[in-house]
């Protein structure tokens, strides 16, 4: 966490700072991501590489750390669960069990001072800032409430957790940088500067998913929270940016109403993985569940949800029902299971 700290004060020092001083915004572009031989990395083929590893990594956080290890939406088997945990170690934004933990006590204390990147602190502050000071003491507190022995109990964590400091020089800079050089006689001076571009990048789209997209969009199916819909953030995230949906139905593995390659590519990899067995039980909500919750408390964004008498699914709805859940696991989750059973029946 602390690399990615000084990254970001670069970015301040090379990017904000020359902006608030009236620089000209494309010199500025050109001084934050082609600071030493612009004319190498523009014109240079070899820089497809660092998109696709930049792709993979994020892959490892958005369906490994995230809907496999945090949320459970799904269960894989060995090769595939240590594909995920090298991607999301080269992602470099904390172990899978670290990574977890912070962001079930994001979805069980939503918007309140247990949220370790909570939104109603500003944009700033749930991008980036929450990385840049102490935790409130709340984090820490309810942090130790959720239950993380499921995760702890995976092998492949326990492994990644032990070598974390040599995995990640290894997978985060070492081979990103080897790689170019050695197959395709990439300058090693291009091809690190194509590590740590991709490094920033990847960290910032994470960081949106966390700022943009409990800030700018739609809510369809729960107006009541912060999170939204936000398409670009669905497709820079690989299907992360349909965050409304997400935080009302957390225990999906789309973290979508759609699975396909275009709109929610970590979904469409889940997916082909159940098809090669390497993935199994995945768990997806029933489409007139969502339809009937989109009704009941969404903003009226979502096509064709008018085909329901909303009184009457509201009167079936228990007063108690409640969406503080981090996902499939969750100790609360059980009554809320039956209560969405009742009330889809």
């Amino acid at each position: 966490m602390r690399l990615q700290v000084k990254f970001l004060l670069v970015i301040l020092s090379r990017g904000v700072i020359p902006i608030l001083l009236n620089k000209p915004w494309h010199h500025v572009l050109m001084n934050q991501l082609l600071p030493y031989d612009q004319k190498d990395m523009r014109h240079s083929f070899k820089m497809r590489s660092s998109y696709l590893y930049a792709l993979f990594s994020i892959n490892g956080i958005t369906a490994g750390a995230h809907r496999l290890w945090t949320h459970r939406t799904y269960k894989a088997n060995l090769p595939l669960r240590i594909f995920l945990m090298f991607w999301q170690t080269a992602a470099l934004q904390n172990d899978i069990y670290i990574w977890s933990r912070d962001h079930r006590v994001h979805h069980k204390f939503t918007d309140t001072d247990a949220d370790p990147h909570n939104s109603k602190r500003g944009f700033f502050f749930s991008h980036v800032g929450w990385l840049l000071c102490k935790k409130h003491r709340d984090v820490i507190e309810k942090g130790k409430t959720i239950d993380m022995s499921d995760v702890l109990a995976d092998p492949v964590v326990q492994f990644q957790r032990k070598f974390y400091v040599p995995l990640i020089l290894l997978t985060t800079f070492v081979l990103p940088t080897w790689i170019p050089v050695y197959f395709w006689g990439e300058s090693l001076k291009v091809s690190f500067i194509s590590t740590i571009t991709r490094y920033v990048l990847s960290l910032n789209g994470t960081w949106c998913i966390n700022s943009v997209t409990h800030m700018f969009g739609t809510k369809p199916y729960d107006k009541s929270i912060s999170s939204v819909q936000n398409v670009t953030m669905g497709l820079i995230g690989l299907g992360e940016g349909w965050h409304n949906y997400h935080h009302t139905f957390p225990w999906d593995y789309r973290a979508h109403e759609f699975a396909n390659f275009s709109i929610n590519m970590s979904g469409a990899f889940i997916t082909f993985m159940s098809k090669i067995g390497w993935a199994t039980e995945l768990k997806v909500v029933p489409d007139e569940a969502i339809r009937r919750r989109a009704l009941r408390t969404g903003d009226g964004s979502r096509a064709n949800i008018n085909t329901l008498n909303k009184e009457e699914l509201i009167s079936r709805i228990p007063e108690n029902y409640n969406n503080n859940v981090w996902g499939y696991g969750d100790k609360d989750i059980e009554n809320e299971e039956v209560q969405i059973l009742k009330a889809y029946s």
